[in-house]
């Protein structure tokens, strides 16, 4: 808008405008990754050549007995790194068959080519997404990288429509282990039961029950057995940190790991892998899907290079686990894959605050719950006469029709396609919704409506505001991505650094400032649709 008119609008409020925005701490840093690994690197997963020594004593000898997993080799001498013997000559193009979600930017990342090296006999979307099984010619500039064995469906990783009625309480109360009589005292619930912890944590995060519940019985036994060591008890998901003893903490540093690897992938942020003995690092296969990558970044944070190897296996490893634990993962990713249908495009959203009133946009594209992951949320503050976490009387509102599925800790979640279930369709997060005249759960809003007042409650804050991100089928959607989040003409574009960037609408141009100056001025005019 003209600055003129900022003007006129703060002269007649008499409101200012000061930081106002999420809480802000570093950011995941995905690892260097060079275009052509060292030669002397070779396959670090898939068969075990001649060169392992390996017996047959199982990597986690405590697992249940009911699960009957082959047993998993145990590697008792040094990596063996050397170069694949049957490797392509390089003259050769690697033809690539697209995946849902694919962008013309992340796959040359992950191949580590240019964009314009990329063919195929079929149009290349510049910006938008591919069409599933579209073919792609590209040089082959990387070598020696991890097997493209595809270890776990995207719609197993993220809270898709496959875990949808996947009731929680009730599976846990069946099991006979820690987890179904456990109980931790949350500050901002109260005390809660193991079930209840894990549902929360996989439904603020999109990440899948399934998924938390087999990794929790993998490392620790919480599912079906007791924990075997002090380690166990204290720390089920294997991260060693203080302050991250108990549950829900290692839940959370969980979903975080898996968020990092499925989004920073998915986005053209993340190529290789390193391990905790540091003495490798490996470039991931470029035709490996999210769900695979994430799992696989999970198991390099809390593993050596030899144990990454056996978790990973296909065979024996976590992935054989987890169907043994749950059933045919791939089958029911058939049934809901892909999450993104071809040509899916933004259902029409408006501002989320009410018409004609002065607000400033005070955080570009960044974390959509935690602080890492999708790059999908977006900041807005109101006016307001002094700065900090303070009451204000401003409206967030609807951005699209829709039911509130979720009310509560500074939360409304609308549910856009009104099926009452998060995990299908388009679902719109806001955060930082006071208490004070919340909308309650149920309730049928249209664009426009009154959802409550902004404010600092449900998660860290400098100041009062709102923070919105939006879901597809269970996956955040980023804001500056092949879905761009279009804000009543306004559109998100990502800066160098979370927190940074700006909205554009034709030519006019509102950038990211968590001091709310007047470069960041917004409104919502009568004339906007």
């Amino acid at each position: 808008m003209k600055k003129n008119h900022f003007l006129l609008l703060m002269m007649g409020t008499g409101w200012c405008l000061f930081s106002l925005a999420c809480g802000q701490s570093a950011y995941f840093i995905p690892p260097y990754a060079s275009p052509t690994l060292p030669s002397e690197l070779a396959l670090l997963a898939g068969t075990l050549p001649p060169t392992y020594a390996v017996t047959t004593t199982p990597l986690n000898t405590a697992r249940p007995t009911e699960l009957n997993l082959p047993p998993t080799p145990t590697i008792t001498e040094a990596l063996p790194f050397q170069n694949n013997p049957t490797e392509t000559p390089a003259s050769i193009p690697f033809l690539y068959y697209t995946q849902a979600g694919d962008t013309l930017n992340a796959v040359a990342v992950r191949f580590g080519v240019t964009q314009a090296e990329i063919l195929s006999p079929d149009p290349i979307p510049e910006k938008t997404l591919f069409q599933p099984g579209q073919l792609l010619m590209i040089p082959r500039r990387i070598a020696n990288t991890t097997t493209s064995t595809h270890i776990l469906p995207d719609s197993e990783l993220v809270y898709s429509p496959s875990a949808a009625d996947f009731d929680i309480a009730a599976y846990v109360s069946q099991t006979s282990g820690k987890l179904r009589d456990y109980k931790e005292w949350m500050k901002s619930t109260g005390t809660l039961n193991g079930a209840q912890i894990v549902e929360r944590v996989a439904l603020e995060n999109s990440i899948n029950p399934r998924l938390l519940l087999a990794l929790l019985d993998y490392q620790s036994h919480w599912v079906s057995g007791q924990p075997t060591t002090e380690e166990e008890e204290l720390y089920p998901l294997g991260y060693h940190d203080q302050g991250t003893q108990g549950l829900f903490h290692q839940l959370v540093w969980a979903v975080n790991q898996l968020s990092i690897g499925y989004y920073s992938w998915r986005e053209g942020r993340l190529t290789d892998l390193s391990f905790l003995d540091d003495r490798y690092k490996v470039r991931l296969a470029p035709d490996l899907n999210a769900g695979s990558v994430a799992l696989q970044y999970y198991f390099a944070q809390i593993s050596d290079s030899k144990t990454w190897v056996m978790a990973v296996d296909a065979d024996r490893g976590f992935p054989a686990f987890y169907q043994q634990m749950f059933g045919d993962d791939w089958a029911r990713a058939q049934s809901v894959e892909p999450l993104y249908p071809p040509g899916l495009t933004q259902p029409t959203l408006s501002l989320p605050f009410e018409r004609n009133k002065l607000w400033s946009f005070t955080g570009g594209p960044h974390g959509a719950w935690e602080h890492d992951g999708s790059y999908a949320a977006l900041d807005f503050a109101p006016a307001a006469a002094e700065s900090g976490c303070v009451e204000s009387k401003a409206w967030v509102t609807a951005s699209a029709s829709g039911l509130v599925v979720r009310s509560d800790r500074g939360l409304v979640v609308l549910d856009l396609d009104g099926d009452g279930k998060e995990e299908t369709g388009w679902v719109i997060i806001y955060l930082h919704v006071s208490s004070e005249n919340r909308i309650p759960v149920g309730s049928w809003v249209d664009k426009g409506d009154r959802l409550g007042h902004p404010s600092c409650e449900g998660g860290i804050a400098t100041g009062t505001h709102v923070h919105i991100a939006r879901k597809f089928n269970g996956e955040w959607i980023a804001a500056d991505g092949p879905i761009p989040f279009d804000l009543s003409g306004w559109i998100a574009h990502a800066g160098e650094e979370a927190y940074q960037g700006y909205l554009t609408r034709g030519e006019e141009k509102v950038i990211a400032n968590s001091n709310a100056s007047n470069i960041s001025f917004i409104t919502y005019p009568d004339s906007d649709p």
